[in-house]
């Protein structure tokens, strides 16, 4: 399956939980393969980190705009069982691209106000990707969740205004995910007992049974139509 974690935002927690997922995916025994479109290469560097520090790392690529041009991303990623691509903030075209190949688009937000109003803006690019491609699913995903806060307590209610579903799992605020990434490592490796971990593990586990779900209903459309 291929995940894109994609917003117009920047500094919501994209690149961080991206590698946090694939490390924690190939905890699971899962091939992985991360996909670095951020011109900014935050996934990039981090490998080079993991790779001198000899961390256990997916394999990572760089692409772009036309990643979903036929004899690209779709013919790589069939050799992995999860590929993950980190978008860059405001960057139209590279997520275009992105959702134009990718079974699962998941929003990372913070939240605030500001997070969700620009949340729109990129629901209505994914808007346009479904118009082309029916069985394509939107999720949001809380990110930088303070929970004592009244914005971190209201955080869901204002997320779900903006028709997309939103992850029961919910990632704080936490030190742990930011020394991880600093140490080219996931955060379920780096600080296995830590809450965060917990999260990214909750949100893989919710992730796969969206992916199972999804590959259910394409059997089932599959056998509609033969019939």
């Amino acid at each position: 399956m291929i995940v894109a974690l994609t917003g117009q935002k920047g500094g919501i927690g994209k690149s961080t939980t991206a590698v946090s997922l694939a490390v924690a995916a190939m905890e699971r025994g899962r091939r992985v393969l991360l996909v670095d479109a951020d011109p900014q290469g935050t996934v990039r560097t981090w490998g080079e980190v993991a790779c001198e520090a000899e961390h256990p790392m997916p394999t990572i690529v760089a692409m772009g705009a036309a990643m979903h041009r036929p004899g690209q991303l779709g013919e790589v990623a069939g050799r992995y069982d999860l590929t993950l691509i980190d978008c860059p903030p405001r960057q139209g075209e590279v997520a275009r691209s992105a959702l134009m190949v990718a079974d699962v688009a998941v929003f990372p937000c913070g939240p605030t106000a500001a997070d969700a109003w620009a949340l729109s803006a990129a629901v209505e690019v994914f808007e346009e990707a479904r118009a082309l491609r029916e069985a394509l699913q939107g999720c949001v995903l809380i990110t930088r969740k303070q929970g004592r806060t009244a914005l971190g307590k209201g955080a869901r209610a204002v997320l779900e205004t903006t028709g997309l579903p939103v992850l029961k799992t919910e990632l704080g605020y936490r030190v742990a995910y930011q020394e991880a990434l600093a140490m080219g490592q996931g955060v379920t490796s780096y600080a296995p007992r830590d809450a965060a971990a917990r999260e990214i593990v909750q949100l893989f586990d919710e992730l796969e049974m969206l992916c199972h779900g999804q590959e259910a209903r394409r059997g089932i459309v599959a056998e509609a139509a033969v019939a």
